[in-house]
């Protein structure tokens, strides 16, 4: 790999495994900036590092990710949530929309194996991240959730087009259209993640196993069992992507968006009233 100075990510490559760590600089390794125009191009240089045959991502910290950086990324918000937001706005907004979602795709499209780690809070955008992993574990202190439906949007950068992959239907719904939290007991009975681990350094060193083992299989081959079990699949997240996409280029600007934004820097419950 590059000698690169990542801003949102530690990165180390010993026995053929890389580890990467979410470190921020938001709080709770929230998403900002930083960190979706970092991750496709980190997960990049992973997939063409012939030294690297395996992926171990985690987060820095008691918590994996509080997800999007609401307050970071309202720049990428605010022009559709202009009250006279016309197609240039919305046409950009998409524009946007589609390289936050390359940069998620970028995890599920690396030819070495992803296992996730992941210890206390996973919400929202940690929730596309860990969907576009291989292998998911927690640690007994994790929680989950799709949070979007309590901000006022679709989740549109991944959860729902790989989590029906994942997930079974109802599950995926009732987490999706409640917005609920869900612990690691829950997450495993559900699918969502393969075990569950005693505590953080008990996750982190069951990923770093898989992934040894991972790693010391014939690479050519393991490359080529992604290839096989994602061709199925690859068409169907591809048209998710764009569809969801349209949607909320379409019909994210909302009364209830706005007042969701404003809620959480207000520290108060929303009020929702379907504007």
């Amino acid at each position: 790999m590059s000698e690169h100075a990542w801003k949102a990510f530690e990165v180390s490559i010993a026995d053929h495994v890389a580890e990467v760590r979410l470190i921020g600089p938001g709080k709770g390794n929230a998403m900002g900036p930083d960190f979706w125009a970092e991750l496709p191009v980190l997960f990049g240089e992973l997939d063409t590092d012939p030294q690297v045959r395996a992926v171990v991502l985690t987060g820095a910290g008691p918590h994996f990710s509080y997800g999007l950086d609401l307050a970071a990324m309202g720049p990428t918000l605010a022009p559709i949530l202009a009250d006279n937001a016309k197609a240039r706005a919305r046409t950009d907004f998409l524009h946007s929309l589609r390289g936050l979602q390359a940069a998620i795709t970028a995890v599920a499209d690396c030819r070495k194996p992803v296992v996730a780690a992941i210890s206390g809070w996973c919400i929202g955008g940690g929730v596309d991240l860990i969907a576009a992993a291989d292998i998911r574990y927690a640690s007994a202190d994790a929680k989950f959730s799709v949070r979007e439906v309590k901000v006022a949007m679709v989740a549109d950068v991944g959860s729902f087009a790989r989590l029906p992959m994942i997930l079974s239907d109802g599950h995926l719904r009732e987490l999706a259209l409640t917005g609920k939290d869900i612990d690691a007991a829950r997450a495993e009975k559900i699918g969502l993640v393969n075990d569950v681990a005693e505590d953080q350094d008990a996750v982190l060193a069951l990923a770093r196993a898989t992934a040894a083992e991972i790693a010391a299989n014939p690479p050519l081959v393991v490359s080529g069992i992604k290839e096989v079990l994602d061709h199925s699949r690859s068409a169907a997240v591809h048209d998710s992507l764009r569809y969801v996409g349209a949607w909320n280029s379409a019909f994210l600007p909302s009364n209830d968006l706005s007042e969701a934004v404003t809620a959480v820097f207000e520290k108060r419950p929303p009020q929702f009233t379907g504007d």
